[in-house]
């Protein structure tokens, strides 16, 4: 169900909004701008709750978010014509400030669950076995893979061949069935794994110590991934209960906010995390920046969906070269070769910016679309009519978003169909690409659960994800300033740079951990493991 809106969201926002990627950015903007200011607080509420507590809290709140959108949503479709000619549209406006803002909720929910089941229960559950949390890391991103396929095709296929409104209502009737069935296999895994219960810094220190156990026969022990035993516990327990006035209490989440970011800067892992949110800053990845713009050039919901679910199967691709090369080589090598991996396939990606078909054209200004709508009395956001739609049609009769009208019906749009070289080398890159991003990306989760005590999970991987949304929040506003399809090449083209800075960010803290030994790809003697490790391991707050 969360796929499902993920993929529906942008493409119903575009369609509101009349084939624009603005209404996208700004619902990008907002979702990246509340998990950076409250990523490290929501990271805190789950370490001082209950994982069963947080984990059924979080998902009721963000399947009950996703339901009341769909709602809305379909009352949009079902009456627009109602909502345009109430007071001049502004009704219709208030109605996207509260579609975005209840899908931002349900995204903050989302949020909270991936950090308690993807950073806690999963090392729980895993106990000592490092070669186990590896492997069920690998599966849950193959399920999520999965789901990529499959949620986007059902939903892009119902909205293709049947209407937007339709999709709609079947999202949320699905959300309502899953949360069901969500929330007793949350009950079942809890009840089989009595440790989950246990969350105090005893279990914490226990969990530490048996994470190490294996660590000369298991791992590469020159990889300075050390987990942080030495760590007084009792350093970032909470405060001792005293009571406190209201200036305390209003100050506490700037505190709290404070503290998570000085843990986060004091891993040993810090710059492997920066590398990692680095490759948030991009147009590159099926977003709701790539998928409107892809809907603006007359793609379909059913040829994105195939498209998305394309890049899944090259994700499960990434998943299985994941733990392959981490038996092989090493986890910390195994970041370093996805990363030099998915730098090779973006080069698709700037070629295709150059290429026939690309609609870039930097003497078209990119605030045309902004100041029409500011300065010169333009109607507020509507419906794309028929007319409008017309420009963005391609001449691609097969492809054509299906509410365009067909191109031959206007003479100055019948000689030619635009080429699909460009368009075809861009999502080309963008897919074969996902093999060393989900590597990466599993290679640097594995690294934060190793190296992140109990009592930090949460705050830390709150963090990570503010980090991760801060780069994302930069990536919307260029496009919020640049949201014309004649500008997107641009934005492909810092996007590859931006991606190149956060694997050489990766490659400081690879050579600062391995040292000489980085290039050498094979197990190393284990005698030297016990003083391998590299000075400054030591997360301190």
């Amino acid at each position: 169900g969360d796929r499902m809106w993920h993929f529906a969201v942008s493409v119903f926002l575009v369609e509101l909004y009349g084939n624009s990627l603005l209404l996208t950015a700004v619902y990008g903007l907002v979702v990246a701008g509340s998990v950076l200011l409250l990523g490290a607080l929501i990271g805190d509420w789950v370490d001082k709750n209950s994982r069963l507590k947080v984990a059924q809290t979080s998902l009721i709140v963000q399947n009950s978010s996703v339901i009341l959108c769909g709602i809305i949503l379909m009352i949009i479709f079902l009456f627009k014509t109602q909502l345009l000619t109430l007071y001049h549209g502004w009704l219709l406006t208030l109605c996207y400030i509260l579609v975005i803002t209840i899908a931002n909720i349900a995204n903050l929910a989302s949020t909270a669950t991936a950090i308690t089941i993807q950073r806690d229960w999963i090392v729980v559950v895993a106990g000592e076995d490092r070669s186990k949390l590896a492997d069920m890391n690998a599966t849950i991103r193959r399920i999520d893979q999965l789901t990529n396929i499959l949620a986007p095709m059902a939903v892009g296929q119902i909205m293709t061949f049947g209407s937007p409104m339709i999709g709609c209502g079947f999202i949320s009737g699905w959300n309502l069935m899953s949360m069901c069935v969500e929330y007793l296999l949350l009950w079942k895994v809890y009840q089989k794994t009595p440790t989950l219960a246990l969350k105090s810094a005893k279990v914490e220190e226990s969990e530490l110590k048996q994470l190490n156990v294996k660590k000369e026969s298991d791992m590469k022990p020159a990889e300075g991934v050390q987990l942080i035993i030495e760590k007084d516990v009792t350093g970032f327990e909470p405060q001792q209960e005293k009571e406190v006035g209201c200036a305390a209490r209003v100050a506490e989440p700037f505190i709290t906010f404070r503290d998570g970011w000085v843990a986060y800067y004091n891993q040993p892992v810090f710059l492997a995390g920066m590398g990692l949110a680095f490759l948030y800053m991009t147009v590159l990845g099926f977003d709701c920046i790539t998928t409107g713009y892809a809907y603006t050039q007359g793609l379909s919901g059913s040829v994105l969906s195939l498209l998305m679910g394309a890049s899944a199967v090259t994700g499960i691709m990434g998943t299985v070269a994941f733990t392959w090369l981490r038996r092989k080589c090493g986890l910390i090598r195994t970041g370093l070769i996805s990363g030099v991996a998915q730098l090779a396939c973006l080069i698709l990606c700037v070629i295709s910016v150059f290429m026939p078909g690309s609609p870039m054209d930097l003497t078209v200004s990119p605030f045309a679309d902004i100041s029409a709508r500011l300065f010169e009395n333009e109607p507020l956001p509507t419906i794309a009519s028929p007319e409008s739609e017309m420009i963005f049609a391609t001449g691609m009769p097969n492809l054509l978003n299906g509410s365009t009208t067909p191109a031959n019906s206007d003479p100055e749009m019948s000689p030619e169909p635009v080429p699909l070289i460009s368009v075809s080398l861009l999502f080309a890159g963008v897919i074969a690409a996902r093999v060393g991003l989900w590597s990466f990306d599993l290679t640097v989760t594995q690294l934060l659960q190793e190296n992140v005590v109990e009592s930090e999970r949460g705050i830390v991987n709150g963090v990570q994800n503010s980090m991760n949304y801060l780069l994302d929040l930069l990536h919307f506003i260029m496009v919020i300033l640049a949201p014309n399809p004649e500008a997107f090449g641009l934005l492909v083209l810092i996007s590859v740079s931006f991606v190149a800075m956060g694997h050489i960010m990766y490659f400081r803290f690879a050579q600062k951990s391995l040292g000489k030994q980085l290039f050498v790809c094979h197990t190393p003697d284990p005698k030297a493991a016990p003083d391998s490790s590299p000075p400054g391991n030591t997360s301190t707050v």
